[in-house]
């Protein structure tokens, strides 16, 4: 990931609508939802979904998958993924610092 497409994926996550809509379809899983169950669930017009869906997909977030006449939205999961990595590749100085026992360095430590 560059950061392009790092600042084009959070702009797209930074309205929330879109965000809500992205965290329904990470609830979702791969399996995905169509833009019906989206709209019933988010309490959302056809039409204004349909513009939020186009964002995300235009940011990578979301892909969609036609079966016969029913469209389902999934989210990218390696792009989520490879986002959430970029943000963080930096952390604590390329030093370890996830949570660990007692008296372990963590992000935001005074010493980290």
């Amino acid at each position: 990931m560059n950061e392009k497409t790092a600042v084009v994926a959070l702009a797209a996550l930074a309205q929330e609508t879109r965000l809500r809509i992205f965290r329904a379809l990470i609830g979702a899983g791969p399996e995905g939802l169509t833009p019906s169950a989206l709209a019933a669930m988010l309490g959302l017009a056809g039409s204004n979904l349909s513009f939020h869906l186009k964002e995300l997909g235009r940011s990578d977030l979301v892909t969609v998958e036609r079966d016969g006449r029913q469209l389902f939205y999934r989210p990218n999961l390696a792009h989520m993924n490879g986002l959430v990595g970029y943000l963080v590749d930096h952390c604590c100085q390329g030093e370890d610092c996830s949570p660990s026992p007692k008296g372990a360095k963590q992000c935001g430590a005074p010493t980290c």
